[in-house]
């Protein structure tokens, strides 16, 4: 990328901590968007124990938007940052890094500072990486995660899973939720939810937000208990490769009448982390796009997996 290359004109390696490679880490590392905001620190530390279970390198990545930016720019915002700005928050990511050294010392962990768009920069390092984290609020270029658009652009377009940790903890034996209806993008979300209940050895509860036939409008053939059936049949079978590959893991299926968002908000009390395809059919249709999406995003009571492609 053009702005990999441009940082490394402007933003000298990092010598305490070595600027990785995404092309030559082995296994994919999990990619943390940090900036040194409580949001930053607290998907730092969801990453670590990530890394801590499941064996994979964690990478920092700053961003700098400076070059980013379109149209003219106040002095007091000039995008061409002194030596000394860039020398200080070199030294913030050699700082985390170190941090996150001692308090995980089994976890190897390295960083880097780029140049570019955040949206951008992320989506880039996601060709590479296990899963992308971010905060749920930040600034810099992480400022407005959730409110604006690079939240929604990584998600919708990252390679990877991406999880947006919000700053709350669950019990260490709490379940992991996904949602799914069928469509393959919510089989790949149900796939990585399996994995992470059987790296974490604690139970998935899989959810089918499905609002029954309301008696006055259905057609006179539809019985409610009838096509309640059909929907836990269909889900069993959708779902049944999947108790094959992950036999040590306790899945129990259920079929909520509601709408997707309402669902999958309530599901996420208690859980330690709830995971979402990026598109659907039904009620999780276009979630990443419209109002359901932004609704468990904005209200989830743990992290937020979102799935749209599984690394190859």
């Amino acid at each position: 990328m053009v702005w990999d290359a441009i940082a490394r004109l402007l933003l000298p390696a990092l010598p305490a901590v070595g600027v990785a490679t995404l092309g030559v880490m082995t296994p994919r590392p999990i990619v943390v968007a940090y900036d040194a905001s409580e949001g930053a620190e607290a998907a730092l530390g969801w990453a670590l124990d990530e890394g801590r279970r499941s064996g994979a390198p964690v990478l920092l990545v700053h961003v700098l938007e400076s070059l980013a930016l379109a149209g003219p720019v106040p002095v007091s915002q000039s995008p061409w940052l002194d030596e000394g700005a860039r020398r200080d928050i070199r030294q913030m990511v050699v700082s985390a890094v170190g941090r996150a050294r001692e308090t995980h010392p089994d976890v190897a962990v390295t960083g880097t500072v780029i140049e570019g768009a955040a949206s951008a920069v992320l989506i880039d390092q996601s060709k590479q990486a296990r899963l992308v984290v971010m905060g749920s609020r930040g600034h810099g270029g992480f400022a407005g995660l959730l409110l604006g658009s690079t939240s929604m652009n990584v998600c919708a377009h990252a390679h990877s899973p991406v999880v947006v940790v919000r700053q709350t903890a669950a019990a260490d034996d709490a379940p992991v939720v996904v949602g799914v209806d069928g469509s393959a993008c919510s089989l790949l979300a149900a796939d990585f939810a399996f994995a992470e209940a059987a790296t974490r050895k604690v139970s998935l509860r899989v959810l089918w937000a499905w609002p029954m036939p309301v008696p006055n409008w259905q057609p006179p053939a539809v019985d409610p208990e009838e096509a309640a059936f059909a929907k836990d049949m269909q889900i069993q079978g959708a779902v049944a490769p999947l108790r094959d590959k992950y036999p040590q893991v306790s899945a129990a299926i259920d079929i909520v009448d509601g709408p997707a968002g309402r669902v999958m908000v309530e599901a996420s009390h208690g859980a330690q982390l709830v995971v979402v395809g990026t598109r659907g059919m039904g009620q999780m249709r276009g979630m990443l796009l419209g109002s359901v999406s932004q609704q468990l995003l904005h209200h989830a009571h743990c992290p937020v997996a979102v799935v749209r492609e599984q690394p190859a």
